[in-house]
């Protein structure tokens, strides 16, 4: 691969020194590039977008160029520093937001943003606090942004009631012939197409607004600072498109506050942490609490619930399917993972009661502030 040509379409003078893969995502190839100009180093953030899972790359880039935009100006505003606080992405050199090779290849560039971290996994109530704030932080200062102008990067992504129906169908059709082998699977989550389809009902009758949301709410796509070990920047702006705030909490909880692996096979081990759960709600509540409407601040913890069955009707649907969408170790590796997330919506019912008061409970002390 020519990094050399690719970076000079964007107007990097200098000469490339190393290239080598970054970070543990698995949608786009992401490499660092570092640049000697006259005997100064710097290191930039070259991605190969995958238009497979992204098939409209000027609506991606347009709408991470128009975000990135308002939080500079965000952060400039509060006396911070935006060229480590949000992400900077290039221009080619005509103007455009991505480079397109001859291959057909959609290629972005970004500076890198030097001496930070970032961890696959939270290992304390501490830090998932953090992430919790880091995450409130972005949609807080986000929050006077006009969504709408925001382009849908993914179809439906967290339209649950699609989804369901999508679900229903798969199941109809039984393409992988595997039915039979997981009957009570798809019995628990037939019986709730009422809670899949209650936040875009709410989002339809305007009870929740339109908020820009993240979509990728992992503590993987915080940067950490190397010194203080605290959040310094939300990346991966990929899914960054309109929804509902209970989206990106409720993804958070689904994935850092369960206490196993997402394809754990005993489920005897697999539940939903209210300590953690507590611990994220306190960061995020801290930080955007204060903008927050009653109706939302209600939807959060029912959101983590739809967000976690979601995840598990598409791998229980992608099962059902022959596992055409994500990756898979085993036959049953979309089966195992779609009863962890069912696990865990079964947890998440019975402590809902536990969930709503915490929530209540910060939100009026951010209120109150």
């Amino acid at each position: 691969m020519d990094f050399q040509k690719i970076i000079a379409e964007f107007g990097i003078e200098g000469t490339v020194e190393s290239a080598s893969p970054f970070g543990s995502g698995h949608i786009n190839d992401t490499m660092k590039i570092m640049v000697n100009k006259d005997g100064e180093k710097k290191g930039y953030i070259l991605q190969r977008l995958n238009t497979t899972v992204f098939p409209d790359p000027d609506i991606l880039m347009e709408n991470g160029f128009k975000v990135v935009k308002h939080l500079k100006n965000i952060i400039e505003k509060r006396g911070g520093d935006p060229e480590r606080e949000t992400l900077r992405f290039y221009r080619t050199v005509d103007g455009k937001s991505y480079y397109q090779d001859e291959e057909g290849n959609c290629w972005r560039l970004e500076d890198l943003i030097e001496h930070t971290r970032s961890y696959d996994l939270c290992t304390s109530e501490a830090q998932f606090e953090s992430t919790g704030y880091a995450f409130g932080s972005f949609m807080a200062d986000l929050a006077d942004f006009p969504a709408d102008e925001l382009g849908e990067v993914i179809k439906n992504f967290h339209n649950t009631k699609v989804r369901f129906a999508t679900f229903e169908s798969e199941v109809e059709a039984n393409r992988s012939g595997r039915a039979d082998t997981c009957q009570d699977e798809i019995a628990f989550a037939l019986a709730r197409k009422d809670l899949a389809e209650c936040l875009v009902k709410q989002l339809d009758e305007g009870l929740l607004p339109l908020r820009v949301t993240h979509n990728d709410t992992k503590i993987n796509n915080i940067l950490m600072d190397d010194e203080t070990d605290q959040p310094i920047c939300i990346v991966d702006l990929d899914t960054v498109m309109p929804g509902a705030c209970a989206y990106d909490f409720g993804d958070s909880i689904r994935f850092g506050a369960s206490s196993a692996e997402e394809d754990e096979k005993d489920l005897s081990k697999v539940f939903m942490r209210l300590d953690l759960f507590e611990a994220y709600t306190r960061g995020y509540m801290k930080a955007v609490g204060n903008t927050l409407t009653e109706a939302e601040a209600k939807s959060l913890s029912i959101g983590s619930i739809v967000i976690t069955f979601e995840t598990g009707i598409r791998f229980l649907g992608d099962y059902l399917n022959g596992d055409v969408y994500f990756k898979t170790a085993y036959p049953e590796h979309n089966l195992v993972r779609a009863r962890t997330q069912f696990k865990l919506v079964a947890d998440m019912e019975k402590k809902l009661p536990q969930m709503e008061e915490i929530v209540d409970r910060y939100y009026r002390m951010a209120k109150a502030e």
